[in-house]
Formats: structure tokens, sequence, C-alpha cells
């Protein structure tokens, strides 16, 4: 998901007017996934936010990533495919619930 900043706004938050946009992920997306995926993994996370600006890795929310409602909207996701019920079959995975 990209957000788009608002009019006049450099900044690109949903609190400051961003708005959410269906975005494929790039090669250079894919290619930071790939190397800070598996430190993640390693270190128990399994559900985090990465922001990228550009080609550059700025930020990775661990505690409070965001955007799942907007996933979902942008993609009609609905049911078991929402964001949400694939976060929570993954951690009852992760438990072993």
């Amino acid at each position: 998901m990209l957000r788009v900043p608002a009019a006049g706004e450099l900044r690109n938050n949903f609190h400051m007017g961003g708005t959410p946009a269906l975005a494929d992920l790039s090669a250079r997306d894919r290619e930071i996934c790939a190397e800070v995926g598996p430190f993640l993994k390693a270190r128990g996370q399994f559900f985090v936010g990465l922001d990228v600006l550009g080609d550059k890795l700025t930020e990775i929310n661990v505690t409070s990533p965001t955007g799942m409602q907007e996933v979902n909207r942008l993609a009609q996701l609905r049911g078991a495919e929402t964001m949400q019920a694939r976060f929570w079959d993954a951690l009852e995975r992760k438990i072993g619930g």
C-alpha cells in the first residue's frame, strides 16, 4: 500500500490527510523484504510494517504496523482473506493454537 500525501502536504500520514493507494511491490521492495525478513523472523516477528521511501528502508514498525483496513478495502478482501484474519491465523499457528 502506498500512502499519498494530501495536496500541499509533504507528510503522507493518514492523520495529516494522506490517502491509501494500491501499489505493487517493486523489485527493490522485494529485495528489502528478502534482506530484513529472515532477521525479523529469527527474532520472533511475523507481522511488521516496513516504511520505504524511494529505494531506502526508513522504518520498521513492530509494535503498531498500520494499514490493514486500508489494504482490505483497496484489495477488496473479505472474511478469511482480510489482513486481520491472516494475522490471527498466523498468530494461532505460531503459538500452537
